[in-house]
């Protein structure tokens, strides 16, 4: 999971506020508008007991230039390149569904909250007047930017309270907003026309009856001076089956999934649940300098993860020949790496895909804006590393399993398209944290090889993770979904990744039906739909064409 902190340095706090007012304008300017007949001139911005109006027109000249007008001079610490970047960005939904989207949308809790939440933020403004600006606004062939949801916006003058504007930056961002519109379309283009599912001999979420025996291993890679916890979950299963190893996200621990970690073994596969010392609870909690991302994870990180596990994989290589209790039952040259955000990541490096710095540093220079996700911000700390390319992919790592990965532009365009083993990668639709479709329905389209996706409507960051595992501050950034209502999602994960495992085995055809579309609408509910599918549909990939620009 992420933990991420935007606090500026004590005198740059005005600062600060001012440029979150922006990304709430940028929220608000996410859906675009058709001009009509009345439109806005200025916008007057209310910071506390500060207010000034702005012409729209500077603004313009502003993001076009890069050159800030006279009257703009005053703003100069607010109106910086990545303003510049914020004021032009667009948000676009293929117009052809726009009116369903909207109607449906807005009926959603997301919906509803971002309406009511516009509603605090632009003071004028009625709920009527907004979702009418948003429907017309959807119908944009080409998106609109925020500059130009100001000047379309129906009043000579748009009064934005700054305050009130600032929560909307982070679980609104217009990746998570561009997520939302997709997981309507994919609860239906996704939808298996076959939903009848034929009850199987045995249930692949049901606990196996092996009984389970657990140890906690200290590693100590002395190259690296780090020392690795991981803890062993291990039954009388079959020495044959694949080994798992079970990535945390950043911030987390090696507790994070022990359920799942428990349930593989109790059905005889051999789970290392391992815990990177650079990137775990203990890690954030003593950074001397939460305010700063490279103190919080270091660029080394996206490096020390992959060589974290291949160090696991070359010690139980070793464990496995020596007398003891997990002598015999460490396949290490057939593993599955399951991670999550990211783990995820690291899953996904590990089975081949190839970081492209490059395009990572482009992105973080010329499109990161205060208004991106958490995870988009994440990622750029990875950008100082001093290569172009990274190959960290260990051949011992026959699939991966990655759940809400940290993708953005960590590979770039390609760098996922050298990946030709199997691979089960879990979005969910209402994900602020990591949105799904840069990190994940994007990514899933490069894959190459054998590949699912498993859509959770509805689904948060941390609605996968087990219901025993407590929430802190580092995990309730944003509004999860998480407990009873997700409970169809976890047992979902349990089924699909032991049958996903399971197909690199003599039982992968017994196993087959627990990964098909009807096996995950089964356990749909209609607080959560589910979805599963091998490609996507040729509907979701034009979508695809309208992205974030």
């Amino acid at each position: 999971m992420i933990h991420m902190q935007f606090q500026l340095a004590k005198n740059r706090r005005q600062v600060y506020w001012a440029q979150r007012l922006l990304c709430g304008l940028t929220i608000a300017a996410g859906c675009g508008i058709e001009m009509p007949s009345i439109a806005a001139e200025t916008v007057t911005i209310r910071l506390g007991p500060f207010q000034e109006s702005v012409a729209i027109s500077d603004l313009e000249k502003f993001a076009k230039t890069g050159r800030l007008p006279e009257q703009l001079q005053i703003f100069s610490p607010i109106l910086t390149p990545q303003i510049r970047a914020l004021l032009t960005r667009r948000l676009a939904v293929n117009p052809n569904i726009a009116d369903k989207f909207i109607s449906q949308f807005i009926k959603t809790p997301s919906g509803k909250q971002l309406i009511t939440s516009l509603g605090f933020a632009l003071p004028n403004s009625t709920v009527e007047s907004l979702q009418a600006t948003l429907n017309l606004t959807l119908r944009q062939v080409n998106g609109l930017s925020p500059l130009s949801f100001l000047r379309a916006y129906p009043q000579d003058n748009v009064t934005v309270d700054a305050t009130k504007a600032i929560g909307l930056a982070i679980e609104f961002n217009a990746n998570h907003l561009q997520s939302e519109a997709l997981g309507i379309l994919l609860a239906r283009e996704l939808s298996s026309d076959n939903n009848t599912f034929s009850k199987p001999a045995f249930d692949p979420t049901v606990r196996g009856t092996q009984i389970v025996e657990q140890q906690t291993l200290f590693l100590h890679d002395r190259r690296r001076d780090r020392l690795i916890p991981v803890d062993m979950y291990w039954s009388q299963g079959n020495a044959h089956y694949p080994l798992v190893v079970i990535s945390h996200g950043f911030g987390a621990n090696r507790k994070f999934f022990r359920s799942l970690a428990v349930h593989l073994a109790s059905r005889g596969i051999t789970v290392a649940a391992i815990e990177h010392p650079g990137s775990n609870d203990v890690a954030v909690s003593r950074s001397s300098d939460k305010n700063s991302l490279s103190q919080l994870l270091r660029a080394t990180e996206f490096i020390d993860r992959p060589k974290d596990i291949s160090f696991l994989l070359n010690e139980l290589a070793r464990l496995n020949t020596q007398p003891g209790q997990l002598q015999g039952k460490l396949n290490t040259q057939n593993v599955t790496v399951i991670g999550h955000s990211l783990g995820g990541y690291t899953a996904l490096a590990m089975v081949g895909g190839e970081l492209n710095l490059d395009k990572l540093r482009q992105f973080c220079k010329d499109s990161l804006s205060l208004g991106e996700s958490p995870g988009d911000w994440l990622q750029c700390t990875a950008a100082s590393l001093p290569d172009h390319k990274l190959q960290l992919q260990d051949e011992r790592v026959k699939s991966a399993i990655a759940l809400n990965p940290l993708v953005g532009e960590l590979f770039g365009d390609k760098g996922l398209t050298h990946i030709t083993k199997p691979v089960l990668i879990l979005s969910g639709t209402e994900d602020a944290l990591t949105p799904a479709l840069k990190h994940q329905i994007e990514p899933f389209n490069q894959l190459r090889g054998p590949k699912y996706l498993l859509t959770a409507i509805g689904g948060t960051h941390l609605s996968i993770s087990d219901s025993e595992y407590p929430v802190t501050e580092a995990t309730s950034i944003v509004q999860e979904r998480r407990g009873e209502e997700t409970k169809s999602l976890r047992q979902l994960i349990r089924g699909v990744s032991l049958a996903f495992i399971k197909q690199q085995t003599p039982e992968a055809k017994i196993y087959q039906p627990f990964l098909t579309p009807a096996y995950a609408q089964s356990l749909s509910t209609p607080q959560m739909p589910l979805r599963l599918v091998s490609e996507l549909p040729a509907s979701i990939k034009s979508l695809l064409d309208f992205a974030v620009k």
